[in-house]
């Protein structure tokens, strides 16, 4: 599991567990919002909305929050209005690193990623110069339980690309952005137990941090941009020993 997708875990894990749930359910109450205003509030006609309301689920959101955040999306009720910003910029050892946000107000949204980079030892970097490193994929998560050899034939049957064993945490199934919806549907008509479903920004190359204490710059930098109410999701190219990152994120 690269570096990056083992913080990720590592913090959801922590946010539906304990008192991170508020902020978590912030975030997902806003892409609701977006993805219904965006699209409409029709989940089965809208991918983004059944990817929101999934993720939702996912974090035991109760239905009636759900409900709400969609109709503010759709005008039904008085809702802030959110836009869509992406920032890139290098962390801590050069790590490659995109800022997904949705906010109310640029200006302290750029104010607010710009000094948590130069805080821990990064900085703002120009659009596009970061962003060639990945690549966006669709991401099915599938719970422990199925055989590899299963997870794979069924995989492959429901047109995905690829599958990654995660040992006990289970498999990540890896699609085309296009593709996210049909390959979800296709594995659990086929009896899969899934998890979370995503699109998602996967490195071309990673970047090793090995020193300690560029590794514990990095981890609290993204510990303080993923804190941060207007960002949704960060992604970065690192690789890092797990024993260090477990050690230094407890």
């Amino acid at each position: 599991m690269s570096g990056h997708n083992r913080w990720s875990k590592l913090k959801r894990a922590k946010a539906v567990q304990g008192v991170q749930k508020g902020r978590l359910y912030s975030k997902l109450i806003k892409e609701l919002t977006v993805a219904a205003r965006l699209g409409g509030g029709d989940p089965q006609h809208n991918p983004r909305l059944r990817l929101a309301i999934s993720a939702a689920r996912q974090a035991n959101m109760p239905t009636d929050n759900i409900a709400r955040a969609i109709q503010k999306g759709t005008g039904e009720l008085e809702g802030v209005h959110y836009e869509e910003v992406v920032y890139e910029g290098y962390g801590p050892g050069g790590v490659a690193l995109i800022v997904e946000c949705l906010t109310d107000n640029r200006n302290r949204s750029a104010n607010d990623v710009r000094n948590a980079l130069q805080r821990f030892g990064g900085n703002l970097a120009a659009v596009g110069a970061v962003s060639f490193l990945f690549e966006k994929k669709g991401s099915i998560a599938v719970k422990p339980g199925p055989s590899e050899e299963e997870v794979m034939e069924k995989a492959i049957d429901a047109g995905a690309e690829d599958v990654i064993a995660l040992g006990a945490e289970g498999f990540e199934v890896r699609t085309a952005p296009a593709d996210l919806h049909a390959v979800a549907l296709a594995l659990e008509q086929a009896g899969l137990p899934l998890g979370e479903q995503r699109w998602t920004h996967l490195p071309t190359t990673t970047v090793r941090v090995d020193d300690r204490e560029k590794a514990k710059q990095l981890l609290r930098l993204l510990e303080a941009l993923e804190e941060n109410d207007d960002v949704q999701h960060v992604h970065a190219n690192f690789e890092m020993d797990e024993a260090l990152m477990d050690e230094l994120s407890g």
